[in-house]
């Protein structure tokens, strides 16, 4: 049974005549890297769908820059971030005060609060630890491991470390079955499916579902994962005194709220579930880029992961070729919306591969780098003797 047309939409037919061409290329991916897979549906599908070659992103980066080599100009971080930072750090535990010793015979306003605003800062806060793993907040490692501290000065759990370490891991090997920690667990696939009202259940248990999935890597701690730990356990004490358990009660709330179902928690969605077939990462071009910081630009992120929040819309006008001419989303609503109540979407509309694949397709980057005739050649004999065996 089909599934209802595509909620994404994209431009391909307008581009196509402006994209390379280069029949001489071993990825048969070249140029946007889309796949010639069929995206996995629930009702028809016990597992993700499968690819045999590597993730898309490394040999996009190395297409689009031969043709926009100015793109590399955009490399750096954004200090802004850091001012950001402090400020939504500031207002959300002034919040916590305001809800703790001031506001305390309110419920339903407490309730709704925390969902309308403090979830929303709480969701920025995912997208500035998000920019200070990639190092976009400051100029130094040290630095930026500091911004991402103090983003979690809000967030009464201790997130930002394990995200850094888990989140580069992703992007290394995205789509790697037991490598990519963002691909759904076993249970989360059996158990939700396409079913509606489960599908809504898991959304609202989404911040759990971050803790378990990282738990399931089987991990040692490491030592920023600890310090992120004492860290957070001192802001909780002092929040607890200085705000009452009732503020912070209001940071969980809000964490709740923010990482599942609410539109700035969209994104978690947006980027990777598949929507359409043979593409595994989506943007989003919508108002909400605004307030967060173009967190929904994540096809461009993946492919320019050195190029900080502010400038990702240079890369795609840059490159219209590269990203109009992909499926991408226009509504974080509507993310939400047809992928509770379409059955053809579920946890396991992901893309997987194994990483015996990934390795070998990985291979060819170095000779893509030379892109050169003789090159070009090594790797169409490559591939015949792959073939041939």
């Amino acid at each position: 049974m089909p599934s209802n047309p595509s909620p994404t939409v994209n431009q391909r037919e307008q581009y196509k005549d402006q994209l390379p061409k280069d029949p001489k290329a071993l990825d048969n991916r070249f140029p946007l890297y889309l796949g010639d897979w069929k995206k996995s549906d629930p009702r028809v599908d016990d597992d993700l769908a499968m690819d045999n070659m590597d993730e898309p992103h490394m040999k996009r980066k190395l297409a689009i820059l031969k043709k926009h080599p100015d793109i590399e100009k955009l490399y750096g971080h954004d200090s802004r971030t850091s001012l950001v930072t402090i400020a939504a750090a500031a207002a959300q535990v002034y919040f916590a005060y305001l809800f703790g010793r001031v506001w305390t015979d309110t419920f339903w306003g407490f309730v709704v609060f925390a969902y309308v605003v403090g979830g929303s800062i709480t969701a920025l806060y995912g997208v500035l630890i998000h920019e200070a793993t990639h190092n976009h907040a400051a100029p130094t490692v040290f630095l930026n491991k500091l911004v991402g501290l103090a983003a979690n000065i809000g967030i009464p759990v201790p997130i930002y470390a394990s995200f850094r370490r888990y989140h580069l891991e992703h992007h290394t090997y995205q789509g790697v079955t037991g490598m990519d920690p963002d691909l759904p667990l076993e249970w989360e696939k059996k158990m939700i499916r396409g079913n509606a009202a489960l599908k809504l259940l898991w959304l609202f248990i989404y911040p759990v579902m971050y803790v378990v999935r990282g738990a399931a890597m089987k991990k040692t701690p490491s030592t920023w994962e600890i310090y992120n730990i004492i860290f957070t356990i001192t802001t909780d004490v002092l929040v607890a005194h200085f705000c009452g358990l009732r503020g912070l009660l209001y940071l969980f709330v809000s964490l709740w709220f923010g990482y599942g179902l609410h539109p700035g928690a969209a994104h978690f969605i947006q980027e990777h579930y598949t929507f359409d077939d043979g593409q595994e990462t989506y943007s989003y071009y919508g108002i909400l880029n605004k307030p967060y910081m173009n967190i929904g630009l994540h096809m461009e992120h993946h492919d320019f992961t050195k190029v900080a929040w502010s400038r990702l819309p240079e890369v795609r006008a840059m490159a219209p070729e590269f990203y109009d001419s992909m499926a991408y989303h226009t509504s974080w609503l509507l993310v939400h919306w047809k992928f509770i109540t379409e059955p053809g979407y579920g946890p396991q509309s992901r893309l997987g591969r194994s990483m015996e694949d990934h390795k070998t397709a990985r291979k060819q980057v170095g000779k893509l780098r030379r892109a050169d005739e003789h090159a070009y050649e090594e790797m169409a004999l490559d591939a015949q003797k792959l073939k041939d065996n």
